[in-house]
């Protein structure tokens, strides 16, 4: 049962891309209409109501963003190191969905990923890279304000727009920060020029990863060996949305919400529990034992070591069909519901596998939306909860040893127990 369910919405997302009909790029209406409609999940087309900032800056600013600045944005992307084409992946689809749903909605809290040495972690993750959305954010700022939010604005930015200023806006796409295991905690917090400080009077402040990171997304590879200390910052930012650096009676504090993804063996060690409460959804990688699949995985990866720019170019148009997708879910999610029979199961799915605290039940709840959003679907149905529970529960069950069953697979049962009363 949990194949049927887990593979459902990746199999309807693959008919959307891989369908033989292109799509529409003059409007977004009909961009809808071609994606969400009968052809692929059964329905017909929506449109999301957005409602209006509190913090009117300069939408029409926003939008002129002149062809030089574009033509360099594509010029420095081409420039880039190549990354695999995150269409061209094959199998893991468990992954794959997690890393769309947290893209679709940030809320989620991020991804851990856990599996065989080998297997795609990483190149999963970072091929997420061509498919980021673009957001606006405040030009020249370096913690990626958001224009239109209080909440994502450093404190720097919001004292100019109490001022009544309008800073300049940009679209740019979401960061992708690596967190390298050896990092030390000045270049993850940032660092203040002490000396600076002293003689001129001014807080001469070095931002560091979490600030690049902030409104983005943070990725720990080996997340499971990273240092205790480093673990530390990560468990307090994840938890206020702030990163404050204090060094010799001088404090500096600034915005830093981001999606934390992580991958790792479990061979090599298991993470605290207090971080593996932090990620929304957790994925388990296997091996891929059909050896035709195996053989096309190896394949694929000989194409793009010979020729990466060619290899890129053929998936160009799923590339550009799957952004649509993400953009289109985004813009959906907020009329997205639930019913609140479907919300009361499943608090009594969390309640009976006696998981603690109520994370499980806010993150189960807002994965289901996005997978709903994804699909093109106004309402959440029993079959998207159904997809996400056993990713959004599994790392919160207690550990039993004697226990030799998989935990998703106990939160299947649980599941089907409790929807079938």
């Amino acid at each position: 049962m949990a194949s049927t369910f887990g593979t459902s919405a990746i199999a309807l997302l693959h008919s959307s891309i891989h369908s033989s009909q292109s799509l529409p790029t003059n409007s977004l209406s009909q961009t809808t209409v071609q994606i969400f409609g009968p052809k692929f999940c059964g329905g017909t087309g929506f449109h999301a109501v957005k409602g209006r900032s509190p913090f009117p800056v300069a939408s029409a600013v926003a939008a002129q963003v002149n062809g030089s600045e574009q033509a360099l944005k594509i010029a420095f992307t081409e420039s880039q190191r190549p990354v695999y084409p995150f269409s061209a992946i094959v199998g893991q689809d468990e992954m794959k969905l997690c890393l769309l749903l947290n893209v679709i909605d940030p809320k989620i809290g991020g991804v851990m990923i856990m599996g065989d040495r080998g297997t795609g972690k990483s190149t999963t993750v970072r091929s997420l890279v061509d498919l980021l959305p673009e957001i606006k954010v405040v030009a020249g700022d370096p913690y990626n304000s958001d224009p239109e939010d209080p909440e994502f604005m450093s404190v720097e930015v919001k004292a100019r727009v109490l001022k009544g200023e309008q800073p300049r806006v940009v679209f740019s796409k979401i960061n992708m920060v690596d967190l390298p295991l050896g990092a030390t905690e000045d270049r993850v917090c940032g660092t203040i020029d002490i000396e600076k400080a002293l003689t001129e009077g001014v807080k001469a402040f070095e931002p560091g990863l979490l600030a690049k990171a902030n409104r983005g997304i943070l990725y720990v590879d080996e997340v499971n060996l990273l240092d205790d200390h480093l673990v530390d910052v990560l468990l307090d930012s994840a938890a206020s949305g702030w990163n404050t650096v204090e060094r010799e009676g001088i404090s500096v504090s600034h915005p830093a919400r981001f999606i934390l993804i992580g991958s790792g063996n479990p061979e090599e060690g298991e993470l605290r529990p207090q971080l593996l409460d932090r990620f929304g959804m957790h994925a388990q990688v296997g091996t891929v034992r059909d050896a035709e699949l195996r053989v096309k995985i190896v394949e694929e990866r000989a194409s793009f070591d010979k020729n990466p720019t060619g290899f890129r170019h053929s998936y160009k148009a799923e590339q550009e069909k799957l952004q649509q997708l993400i953009a289109l879910a985004r813009s959906f999610l907020p009329s997205v519901q639930i019913d609140r029979d479907l919300k009361v199961k499943i608090s009594k799915v969390c309640a009976e596998l006696n998981v603690d605290g109520l994370r499980g039940d806010i993150v189960t709840n807002r994965a289901a939306k996005a997978l709903a959003a994804l699909k093109g679907n106004d309402k959440v149905s029993a079959e998207d909860i159904a997809t996400v529970i056993p990713n959004c529960l599994r790392h919160r069950l207690r550990k039993d040893p004697l226990e030799s069953i998989d935990s998703g697979l106990l939160v299947l049962e649980k599941f089907y127990e409790v929807f079938r009363r």
